[in-house]
């Protein structure tokens, strides 16, 4: 796959890289999408009824199967070939930051140490009174949650649910990043969820190179400096490529 050179020249000269990622990296991994994931004994449930706080209080049972469900179609998940280029990325741009949309992990899993998880992780147990985190290793395979070993609460998964807030911290460290970058790339996101989508524009304000690679046109797609249409596993591993081919060349 060939790419512009102005696009590989950008990112060699980055020294303060970000890269924001969103589901369409984890759909390369045949992880389904959240409303994928609302299919078969789960068809009949609404968002609603599943993916939010007063879901939960009314009854924590249901939504705790329908994650524990969730979980094992995830953990058969690996990271593909995009996933494994940001981690060969890290080690041609030093510095690079990611920041993602996912709560699957795969990012960690194929290597990437630097990760911001701006919607929590699926495989994380946290207390549903105080949000902080919880080991209940051993506790999650019923039909009911777990108790809060410090206050007796129910033990819900640790992402973000709708009318939720992002965690402030991870929020805080995102949004900084954003505006303090060079080079903001943007994969596998629709750009619409909000206030992720807003980093980009974050950049933009810093006058930081934005770079946009998704197979489909988003409504970030007209501001960015470059545009690569195609899915991450194919134009990630040919990004490292062409970097590579630059640090021999000296070009």
């Amino acid at each position: 796959m060939d790419l512009p050179p102005a696009l590989l020249g950008a990112i060699a000269a980055a020294r303060r890289p970000v890269v924001l990622s969103g589901a369409g990296m984890s759909a390369e991994s045949g992880v389904p999408t959240f409303r994928d994931a609302l299919d078969g004994l789960w068809s009949r449930y609404r968002p609603e009824e599943l993916a939010t706080p007063e879901a939960f209080a009314a009854d924590p049972g249901l939504v705790w199967r329908w994650y524990r469900w969730r979980r094992d179609l995830v953990a058969e998940a690996k990271p593909n070939p995009g996933h494994r280029a940001l981690v060969d990325l890290a080690g041609l741009a030093p510095g690079l930051r990611i920041i993602t949309q996912n709560v699957d992990g795969l990012h960690q899993d194929a290597g990437s140490t630097e990760v911001i998880e701006l919607h929590g992780n699926l495989f994380a147990d946290i207390c549903s009174r105080d949000r902080a985190p919880v080991s209940v290793s051993g506790e999650t395979a019923g039909d009911e949650p777990p108790a809060c070993p410090r206050c007796g609460a129910p033990v819900r998964p640790g992402v973000v649910w709708f009318g939720e807030f992002l965690p402030e911290a991870a929020f805080a460290e995102a949004r900084a990043l954003a505006a303090g970058c060079d080079l903001f790339l943007s994969i596998g996101t629709s750009s619409l969820v909000s206030p992720a989508a807003d980093l980009a524009w974050l950049a933009m304000n810093a006058d930081a190179t934005i770079v946009e690679i998704n197979p489909d046109r988003t409504p970030l797609t007209p501001h960015c400096d470059h545009v690569v249409t195609g899915p991450s596993g194919m134009v990630l591993p040919a990004l490292v490529d062409g970097l590579r081919e630059l640090h021999t060349t000296g070009d």
